[in-house]
Parts: C-alpha cells; sequence; structure tokens
C-alpha cells in the first residue's frame, strides 16, 4: 500500500542522485581514498631471505643460464599489464593497495600515512639507494621519486619474459621483490642496461645490488649474458 511518505522518500532519493553527480571528480575521487580498506594485516612488503645473502647470490649466479637476450625487438610495456595492479600473488599483491603505495610504505622513512586510508602515504623521505641522496615526498606535490624495476622489464623481456604467459608477467611487473624506489634522473640513467652497461653511481651500494640482480634472474629462470654474469661477479665481490 502507498502511504503519503511515498513521494517526499522519493524526491530525496532523486535529490541525493543529483548532489553526487554534481560532485566534482576530485572529490569523489577523495572519497574514494577515504573509503578504501586498510591493507590486509597478514600482507608483507619484504619477502624473507630477499635479497639473498652473498654466498647464497654467488651459488644462484653460478647456477643461472647463460645466453644472449632474445626478441628485443618485439617488447613492449604493455605486455606487463596496463599499469600497476594489486591482483596478482606476487609479494604484496591482494594487500587492497596500489603497489605504488606499497613500494612508498616500504621504502621510505619519516612516513606519515592518511589517517583513513594507510595505504596512501602523505609524506616521507627517500634514501635513495642508486645515488645515496636524500628525497623528500608529498602526496600532493611533484616528486623526484620513482618506482624502478631493478632487473627492468625490458631486460626481463630479453632474458625470457618473452615466452612467459600474460598473467606471470604482470605478477612480475607488481612484484616488491622487483622494485625500489629510487632518484628519477638515475633511474633514467639505468634505463634496460644490465648490470656490464649501468652500475650505481653509489658503489657502496653495488654488494646488495647485484644480491638484489642474481635474485631476481634466479626466482624468475632468468637469463644472464656472459659479459652480465661478469659483471655480477664484480658486484658481488664487493661484499663484505
Amino acid at each position: 500500500m502507498r502511504t503519503a511518505a511515498g513521494p517526499a522518500v522519493g524526491a530525496l532519493v532523486a535529490l541525493a542522485a543529483v548532489a553526487v553527480a554534481c560532485t566534482p571528480p576530485q572529490l569523489q575521487r577523495a572519497d574514494a581514498r577515504r573509503s578504501t580498506p586498510p591493507p590486509a594485516a597478514e600482507s608483507t612488503l619484504t619477502t624473507p631471505g630477499f635479497p639473498p645473502a652473498p654466498d647464497r647470490a654467488r651459488d644462484q649466479l653460478a647456477r643461472l643460464t647463460v645466453a644472449w637476450g632474445k626478441n628485443w625487438q618485439t617488447y613492449k610495456r604493455s605486455e606487463f599489464g596496463a599499469g600497476w595492479s594489486d591482483e596478482t600473488d606476487a609479494p604484496g599483491g591482494r594487500n587492497g593497495c596500489d603497489t605504488r603505495d606499497d613500494v612508498l610504505r616500504r621504502d621510505l622513512k619519516d612516513l606519515r600515512e592518511d589517517d583513513r586510508n594507510p595505504c596512501v602515504v602523505i609524506s616521507g623521505t627517500l634514501h635513495d639507494p642508486y645515488t645515496g641522496k636524500e628525497l623528500p615526498y608529498s602526496y600532493r606535490r611533484a616528486s623526484r621519486i620513482e618506482t624502478d624495476h631493478v632487473v627492468a622489464l625490458g631486460a626481463a623481456w630479453r632474458a625470457g619474459a618473452w615466452a612467459w604467459t600474460p598473467d606471470r608477467r604482470l605478477a612480475y611487473a607488481n612484484d616488491l621483490d622487483v622494485l625500489l624506489a629510487a632518484d628519477k634522473d638515475a633511474n633514467y640513467a639505468k634505463s634496460s642496461w644490465t648490470p656490464d652497461k649501468w652500475k650505481p653511481p653509489r658503489k657502496e651500494y653495488w654488494c646488495e645490488y647485484g644480491r638484489r640482480w642474481t635474485g631476481i634472474k634466479a626466482k624468475y629462470g632468468l637469463t644472464v649474458t656472459a659479459p652480465e654474469k661478469r659483471a655480477l661477479h664484480e658486484l658481488l665481490a664487493t661484499c663484505g
């Protein structure tokens, strides 16, 4: 049975719909950001045992297949997914947070997270591993900080990722073991070069860079070129 309140209720619903439609997009995005669930408590931003210890990395390096890169001319960034994705089983996946925010939460110090959504990093400071620079980060300002794939997507493609399934490539692109927050200029200079073509300017990081690079190649069964393998030996030789 229809009551007298029926038309009034309908009018209120209609007005609410109009109000949402008229809300500026940036405010709608802010509301969505505030309502996003917090990261899953059981999620981890660091895989235990990664990067491998120096002796373990040397053993892994000795076991990597040596081969020249293939299919470099067919590489496309889109082969690894359209962008960041939380929908993978890689470390950091399915925790409710954007991959880039996971990297910032892990790598920045003096970290300040959003009160309502701890996925979102409001501010912090990066001690850049490649250069040693102290780089500030603010959510509302342009930043010198980029998210670097240590073994770049192009380098992974040449070393075997060209033969992977799309799901495996998406997982690789969003695997926190593969990613580091880094200085924009250093990341640009690094590009998709292997360690025989580029090493971090900060030599104090060479040991860990060699450990990370070798660990990634071993984890994903990627090949190394002969010059790359020699360069990795040199990097690992700097480990105390």
